[in-house]
């Protein structure tokens, strides 16, 4: 493999200052519920992009993304979101961030070094800024800790790239540990560890490359009403994680939910069972039993695909095969393997989580997809990653 050094020399004629690295990312359970302040849980795996960076005597910005032989150009003073530049948008609104926050930048040679395009999903777009984002704190030793480093890519998000600002792509990104996942509470705007430590299991991210076609608009679901709604849903119990869950009276649910329609009810419903999806999920990890963990990966699965709408038939053709991994179906109550659609929904990408005695025969199982579907997925054996770090300095 080609070095990012010897690539970024080639291309400026000068060694980078600085490399740094960020992972990739995906989503367990509950991406679909920030709006309604919810929780998430998320991964950061090792699929990392790399930043190389060096001064500029001027005011330019050049952009450089070795895999897909692609250049782009701006200035400090001209930053702009330009829809033709896709990829470089991202490390120029980490660069606008900085800048308006009153930091002092000048022009920069960038580098970008990664296997997997931002296309893919799992959170390529986000590892690129990250990356850009501690590469560029570090290049001019600017005075950042992390909540300012939140607020540079909120700025990035919101005012840049007009885009929500997801705590959960942010936190994952920079916090990351190895080991770990992170679970994200967007009532606290809140973060932390969660263990991972399932011996014996092997965990893949699969991009099926099935075009994602939109069957619904999920910003219609992303209104205060329907937050105020489900605010009204909600039970204190201190001993809950996070302090309080929904109400399990349907009768109570349904009288809440009567003055919406059939559609919105059955949405609104799946994000009330993310929510429990998640704190299961979590106490299966801390108390190390797969069985409560896969439960709740495969019960939100089901969800996502019968209530909020954004499986597909070739990613539920994979899912039940990963399900039938274990033949033995008195263990369906305490299921061996799990996996869910991952991402933006209406296709594209999933995660599986195996026994490692399964791998052989669960890449069959993708070589038959590609026979009866006709698409070429790409399949990535991940593990829980560290966040944003330098490389060189």
């Amino acid at each position: 493999m080609k070095k990012i050094n010897d690539i970024h020399c080639e291309e400026y004629e000068t060694a980078p200052e600085i490399v740094c690295a960020a992972p990739g990312r995906f989503h367990l359970i509950g991406e679909h519920s920030w709006f309604f302040k919810d929780k998430s849980l998320s991964m950061a795996v090792n699929l990392p992009v790399y930043i190389a960076i060096t001064k500029r005597n001027d005011s330019s910005l050049k952009f450089y993304y070795y895999q897909i032989d692609d250049r782009k150009h701006s200035s400090i003073s001209t930053l702009k979101y330009k829809k033709e530049d896709k990829w470089a948008n991202a490390i120029k609104a980490v660069i606008y961030g900085f800048i308006s926050g009153g930091f002092t930048l000048q022009g920069m040679n960038i580098t970008v070094y990664s296997e997997i395009q931002p296309s893919a999903g799992f959170g390529i777009t986000t590892a690129i800024k990250g990356a850009a984002l501690l590469a560029i704190k570090q290049l001019f030793n600017l005075p950042c800790n992390d909540a300012q480093m939140l607020q540079v890519l909120e700025r990035a998000n919101r005012k840049f790239l007009m885009l929500n600002n997801l705590l959960a792509d942010n936190y994952s990104v920079l916090f990351a540990k190895k080991d770990n996942l992170i679970i994200t509470d967007y009532s606290k705007n809140s973060w932390e560890y969660i263990p991972y430590s399932f011996e014996g299991k092997k965990i893949f991210l699969v991009d099926t490359k099935v075009p994602r076609v939109s069957v619904w608009n999920e910003e219609t679901l992303f209104e205060p009403q329907y937050a105020l709604i489900l605010g009204d849903l909600r039970d204190r119990k201190p001993n809950v994680y996070g302090g309080w869950q929904y109400i399990s009276n349907p009768n109570d649910i349904n009288e809440e939910l009567s003055e919406v329609s059939e559609d919105i009810h059955r949405k609104l419903v799946c994000i009330m069972r993310e929510h429990k999806d998640v704190i299961d999920a979590k106490q299966g990890l801390e108390d190390k039993d797969f069985f409560k963990f896969a439960r709740a990966v495969n019960h939100s699965h089901e969800s996502m695909r019968d209530m909020y709408e954004i499986s597909c038939p070739e990613i539920d053709w994979i899912l039940k095969r990963v399900n039938e991994l274990e033949p033995n179906l008195d263990l369906v109550t305490n299921p061996v393997t799990c996996g869910r659609i991952t991402g933006k929904g209406f296709g594209r990408c999933l995660y599986a989580v195996i026994r490692e005695s399964d791998e052989e025969e669960f890449k069959s199982k993708l070589v038959e997809f590609e026979k009866i579907f006709g698409y070429h997925p790409e399949c990535y054996n991940v593990t829980p990653a560290d966040g944003a770090r330098i490389v060189i300095d």
